[in-house]
């Protein structure tokens, strides 16, 4: 009886099933899977607001943005569906390596684009890493998956427990190097102020979608803000970091008619303004000739290109 159970047992094993471990509570792998799924989810949802709410506007950022959250949904929905370590897994590389590219655009930028350091983005980053932590638990803890291994996940179930647990130590270390990286971008979301524009001796005009735009000395559309007054920039914080206010003198510019004048900002600064619009770049553009903050509704409000006439261009 002994060595029948004994040819039982090895039989089992080598079917894809994984002898008794450390038992786990018998909610745990529900509440990884659905914490997984949930944290991947919202923060698909983030970036799916940000794609409408603007970043569609930027070129290859705009797609790889929309291709997230599609990513995002799908594999969030495969996690649930198919109850599978090997989903998971996939869910939760897919998580470190939104990450990754956060940070990446933060501090080096990507395909021409920097990003700015903004709440909805640390966000995010936050919940890519509890998404990450939940969804690794649950692919690479095997007694969370007690019973036979299915589909897959049989290929899972005959890697080395050795193996598994070195897997776990590097899920839970990179965890804890993406919290710092993390901890690093938030600390410095304050500390980098908004590049400014051109002085109002510098700027020009160009012709842009059929139409005469005002732009300074390199050639970079200006903008409106539409809560904004004569008097008194709505836009602070994130807002002026991804559309940077055009500081300095009243000087006109030549060749541009209008009247020009200046603004106090909060921090001291002066803010240029034309004909009573305060100016602002975008970060969205990478180079002259593009106005790809004109119409958005970004940051609280409708922006639009300035608009010239009778310029002499």
């Amino acid at each position: 009886m002994m060595t029948r159970r004994g040819n039982a047992m090895t039989g089992a094993t080598r079917a894809g099933e994984r002898a008794p471990g450390p038992s786990a509570p018998g909610w745990l792998p529900a509440v990884l899977l659905v914490a997984g799924a949930g944290l991947l989810t919202a923060s698909g949802a983030i970036h799916l607001d940000l794609y409408l709410t603007g970043y569609r506007t930027i070129p290859t950022i705009g797609w790889l943005f929309l291709l997230q959250v599609i990513a995002a949904f799908g594999l969030s929905l495969a996690v649930l569906a198919l109850r599978s370590r090997l989903a998971a897994l996939a869910a939760a590389g897919f998580a470190l390596a939104t990450l990754a590219g956060y940070l990446l655009s933060v501090w080096i930028g990507l395909f021409g684009f920097k990003e700015v350091r903004t709440t909805a983005g640390i966000v995010a980053g936050i919940l890519e890493v509890a998404a990450f932590a939940a969804l690794a638990a649950f692919a690479l803890a095997p007694a969370l998956t007690a019973g036979p291994a299915k589909g897959p996940d049989r290929a899972l179930a005959q890697v080395p427990a050795a193996a598994v647990k070195a897997a776990g130590r590097l899920a839970a270390g990179l965890v804890v190097v993406a919290l710092v990286l993390l901890g690093v971008a938030v600390a410095g979301a304050g500390s980098s102020a908004p590049a400014a524009a051109a002085a109002p001796g510098g700027l020009r005009t160009a012709t842009i979608g059929g139409a005469t735009v005002l732009t300074n000395a390199k050639g970079f559309t200006l903008y409106s803000f539409a809560p904004d007054t004569a008097t008194k920039s709505a836009c602070y914080g994130s807002c002026a970091a991804y559309w940077p206010p055009v500081t300095g003198s009243t000087a006109h510019a030549a060749g541009v008619p209008g009247t020009f004048t200046t603004i106090k900002r909060t921090d001291g600064t002066s803010q240029v303004t034309y004909n009573g619009h305060p100016l602002y770049t975008y970060i969205g553009d990478s180079g002259p000739g593009q106005a790809h903050g004109n119409n958005i509704n970004l940051n609280g409000g409708l922006w639009r290109e300035i608009t010239v006439s009778g310029a002499a261009g």
